[in-house]
């Protein structure tokens, strides 16, 4: 029989800590000082609740906990020894049908891992759509984590286990996040479609990049809207409220991908309007306003070089010279949309009327650790990074390493050195404005053990949420990059290879974001989001907001480990479904 929140609710202490006795290994004091919280609103609040004992809890209850949870595979498992709930779990992961040599694998990563880290390797086998992981996956990442620093290992064996408690609350409560499932098997789905055997691979108007288009499409008619894929490649669907004369709230991410990218980057943001629209056509339910879903074309630049050609297409800033650009097999990009079937032509009819557009809202997974690292399913994005830019050339002289005195050298590579550790200075500060600095790239062309590097090249890219803030620590760091080439007689060459503006989000959006999220059961919390995002070019058009999910893995993402979870999906539906529910256009 399924237990029901408002049961959860209403039943005294023991009770209430006796029905969740199995959602944490052998730790009862979790429940009972969630149940001083009560009455939660739903379960997304119960979960955070349980989650923020954990989280607040010493290290010596912390340590107490992961040790209460057996190995995968281990000795308790063998002796028959383990709870119900663990039984089940490693079961349906096959982990009790190992091959001899997977079993031996198993057992020496749980000797290894304990002798590294002084507790047992926890992980929420059932992954995160909830469906299993398979024991190579396993196994992989047993491998993997165990590389990991101590703390950082901890801080995620602790998350692992928040994971599997939220997958037993869903049992427990019969909840099934439909809406996060949906997304998560879609983007199987065309993260199945690639240029690279084995690997996501997605660029702009190839054969794979126009049947990811067509499966979109075609997600988006069975949904109940409008749809057609316009002349830069976007695939644009439309739910048409019952007032013709309505406007238009749009959405929508990004399609492509880097090379060996992620599932969700981008995707997201249009897989996930998609279920909404799909619950509301189910339901009969119509808005007061066109709800547009666009999947662009084209954000990474990875094909041409040139970013955000789906977005800037909408909002009428393509560059038509772009045309002429070339891949690296020689085929231009007017070549290449004109085969897909396109009209050239008709690129500046994309661009959309801003008086007709009330707004702009796009869902995104986070790309970063803080909403990881705050146990946090989601978060609200105040603003994107903007961003400059450059290449910096040194040149010093190549002398012989051995008899070239310290203080007579020229050395290219030392005042890159000194430069990189300027940049990491400089960027630490201002932590408020989201202010990061990355050298990327560094070479040492030509370079030798026994010579003195003679050149050296780096890159250099600086972000702020605030376009003050960026500018300021531009003009330190170029500024002390000239300083420290006077110092050691190094020649500098500067090319500024981007200036981007940064992209607030309008605050009227941002505010019935965060109310919806709080009546979805998770404090708003707001962050500035460090990576660009098709936002930035609908920004120029209307006003726009973003709302982050939380991203797995330690925050990585463009990377095959990028990950989310189905529940976290599942939360970001429920605020944007409320949100467009409730959404006031602005006055």
């Amino acid at each position: 029989m399924t237990t029901t929140l408002q049961q959860l609710n209403e039943a005294d202490a023991s009770a209430f800590i006796a029905a969740l006795h199995g959602i944490y290994e052998h730790s009862p004091w979790i429940p009972e000082r969630a149940a001083l919280q009560r009455p939660f609103r739903n379960i997304t609040a119960l979960k955070l609740a349980l989650q923020k004992v954990v989280t607040d809890a010493s290290r010596a209850e912390q340590l107490g906990l992961i040790r209460a949870h057996p190995e995968l595979a281990g000795r308790a498992a063998i002796a028959g020894e383990l709870t119900a709930e663990s039984t089940g779990e490693q079961a349906r992961a096959g982990l009790n049908q190992c091959s001899p040599e997977e079993f031996s694998r198993l057992q020496q990563l749980n000797t290894d891992y304990n002798a590294r880290f002084g507790f047992p390797f926890i992980l929420a086998v059932k992954g995160p759509t909830g469906a299993g992981l398979t024991r190579q996956q396993i196994i992989a990442t047993f491998a993997r984590r165990l590389r990991n620093q101590v703390e950082d290992e901890l801080r995620e064996a602790l998350r692992q286990i928040g994971r599997i408690a939220e997958m037993r609350l869903n049992d427990l409560l019969g909840h099934r996040p439909q809406l996060g499932a949906t997304v998560m098997q879609w983007a199987e789905e065309i993260g199945a479609l690639s240029e690279d055997e084995g690997a996501l691979t997605c660029t702009y108007l190839t054969d794979t990049h126009r049947r990811t288009a067509d499966q979109i499409a075609q997600w988006m008619r069975e949904a109940g809207m409008h749809v057609h894929i316009d002349a830069v490649g976007n695939v644009v669907g439309r739910y048409l409220s019952s007032d013709p004369q309505a406007k238009t709230l749009m959405t929508g991410s990004h399609y492509d991908t880097v090379r060996n990218g992620g599932k969700y980057d981008g995707r997201e943001g249009i897989l996930l309007p998609i279920a909404v629209v799909r619950h509301l056509h189910e339901r009969g339910e119509t808005l007061p306003f066109h709800f547009e879903v666009i999947g662009f074309s084209e954000e990474e630049g990875v094909r041409f070089k040139s970013t955000f050609l789906g977005s800037n297409a909408v909002t009428g800033q393509f560059d038509m010279k772009l045309l002429d650009l070339q891949d690296k097999d020689g085929i231009s990009m007017r070549e290449v949309i004109t085969q897909a079937g396109h009209d050239v032509t008709a690129i500046p009819q994309i661009a959309r009327d801003a008086a007709d557009i009330l707004g702009y809202v796009e869902v995104h997974i986070e790309q970063g650790p803080v909403l990881l690292n705050r146990d946090l399913p989601i978060g609200i994005v105040t603003s994107i990074a903007g961003s400059s830019r450059y290449l910096v050339d040194l040149k010093g002289v190549a002398s012989h390493a051995g008899t070239t005195p310290m203080d007579m050298r020229k050395d290219a590579a030392a005042a890159a050195a000194e430069i990189i550790l300027y940049v990491e200075q400089r960027c630490s500060q201002d932590q408020h404005a989201a202010l990061v600095g990355t050298v990327g790239q560094l070479q040492v062309p030509r370079g030798s053990t026994n010579v003195i590097p003679g050149a050296c090249q780096l890159s250099l890219d600086i972000r702020a949420a605030r376009d003050d803030i960026r500018l300021a620590a531009v003009k330190d760091i170029l500024a002390k990059i000239e300083d420290i080439g006077a110092r050691r007689s190094i020649d500098i060459k500067l090319e500024e290879t981007l200036s981007a503006p940064a992209a607030p989000c309008a605050p009227w959006l941002m505010e019935q974001l965060a109310a919806a999220t709080e009546r979805a059961g998770v404090p708003p919390f707001e962050l500035a989001s460090g990576a660009g995002h098709d936002a930035m070019a609908i920004a120029r058009l209307t006003d726009v907001c973003m709302l982050f999910t939380r991203c797995g893995n330690g925050g990585i993402s463009h990377n095959p480990l990028e990950t989310m979870t189905a529940d976290d999906a599942e939360v970001s539906g429920q605020i944007l479904l409320d949100f467009l529910r409730s959404f006031r256009a602005k006055h």
